[in-house]
């Protein structure tokens, strides 16, 4: 396969397909490791330079998950991507002790409660100059396929949806990633808000002020599908003849970060009495974060999950997330060596484990019967990914039919 060939639109194929990537700091690892394992299915379909930004007509993602979308598809000097998905794991391993230095002992434990009252618990300035090494002055418009990556803006109180298509009418919009990246994964109570400016070729400047595009989405998959919609309906080239409600046509992975539901960590009783210093900070977790992340990740998974049950296409939706996460597990920012090394092997384990689905009547996701596991619901996705960009190919004129 000759993959210096981007993908062609979907008007040349079958599908649309978005890749979805949550939010959730350091637990950024799991959704890495699923990453890893779907990029190598493709290769060996379609030989080792595979790439997953090959494949998908749009990958989203909020906060880390913004970070990840970043990386996979920046391109290097050969107009390749900068990172495969296996270079992301070892990322998150190095990088991530000195994103979130842990403070060791009882003293460092209080210093690090004081410091959340008083002011993020981070500085961020690792982050900053981490993101802006490996991604440079590459901007939204330059990324190897479309990208949607939420982000809020704290002085206009409104969502800013960084994304390919909507850069083309706003120019502001297209941003530096690095200060994409680092907007989108500016957590409250966690990292500092991010400020920047932003002028396009006609001088116009944008002055955004940013903090976690989890206030937003931080399951960014219906953000995505959403943004394709748009295009659809205004009759973008590129998707016709699709209609605005054919959401037959969407094929889309969505991968968590993996939460804590089963833990039980609050209830009402304890939620009563809460003032506002509780509510940032109780028991060493920030409930106010834990609240919006999960039931925005969880609201949007139920959504999308009716549209395409309802369409009888739930076959093309595969969400991946585990939520049985406990302890420092379920954590955000606890990087250490054994507390990482543990992330990784619950992304391999969850590899391993049934395929689940939301019961539209509990709303709790289940496994599906005769659904397999997630490893081999994968394999699927990949060969249909791969069967899709070569029917593509096949159908553009100006590609070398011979290039596989």
């Amino acid at each position: 396969m000759n993959s210096s060939v981007q993908i062609q639109p979907p008007t040349f194929g079958n599908l649309i397909t978005i890749l979805s990537i949550d939010g959730g700091g350091i637990r950024g690892i799991i959704p890495a490791t699923i990453l890893s394992f779907l990029e190598s299915q493709l290769q060996e379909l379609d030989g080792e330079d595979a790439r997953l930004a090959d494949y998908f007509d749009v990958i989203a993602g909020t906060s880390t998950g913004g970070l990840v979308t970043a990386m996979l598809t920046a391109p290097d000097g050969n107009n390749r991507p900068r990172f495969a998905a296996k270079d992301i794991r070892p990322f998150y391993l190095e990088h991530s002790p000195r994103i979130f230095p842990q403070k060791r002992g009882i003293c460092g434990a209080i210093i690090t409660k004081l410091k959340s009252v008083t002011g993020p618990k981070y500085n961020g300035k690792y982050l900053h100059r981490v993101v802006n090494d490996k991604l440079g002055e590459t901007r939204l418009r330059d990324t190897l396929t479309k990208v949607v990556i939420p982000t809020f803006d704290i002085k206009r109180l409104q969502p800013t949806i960084f994304s390919s298509y909507e850069a083309k009418n706003s120019p502001c919009l297209d941003a530096r990633l690095s200060d994409i990246c680092i907007g989108t994964s500016a957590a409250p109570t966690y990292l500092p808000a991010h400020r920047f400016k932003n002028q396009d070729k006609q001088g116009n400047v944008q002055v955004f002020n940013l903090i976690d595009g989890g206030v937003a989405a931080n399951n960014p998959a219906l953000v995505a599908v959403s943004q394709v919609t748009k295009q659809v309906f205004h009759e973008n080239p590129d998707f016709f003849p699709i209609n605005p409600v054919d959401y037959g046509r969407f094929l889309v992975i969505s991968l968590g970060t993996g939460s804590s539901k089963i833990e039980q960590k609050y209830n009402a009783k304890m939620a009563a009495k809460w003032g506002v210093l509780n509510w940032l900070l109780h028991g060493g977790s920030t409930p106010l974060v834990d609240v919006f992340t999960q039931a925005s990740g969880d609201m949007i998974d139920l959504h999308i999950s009716v549209v395409f049950q309802a369409l009888h296409s739930q076959d093309n939706y595969l969400r991946i997330q585990d939520d049985t996460l406990t302890g420092t597990d379920s954590s955000v920012d606890i990087a250490t060596k054994d507390n990482l090394e543990r992330l990784v092997k619950i992304g391999e384990r969850l590899l391993k484990k049934p395929v689940s689905r939301v019961n539209l009547g509990t709303g709790r996701s289940e496994p599906v019967e005769n659904g397999g596991t997630n490893e081999e619901a994968l394999k699927k996705f990949a060969k249909l990914l791969s069967d899709e960009r070569r029917l593509r190919q096949s159908k553009t004129p100006h590609v070398n039919k011979g290039s596989y």
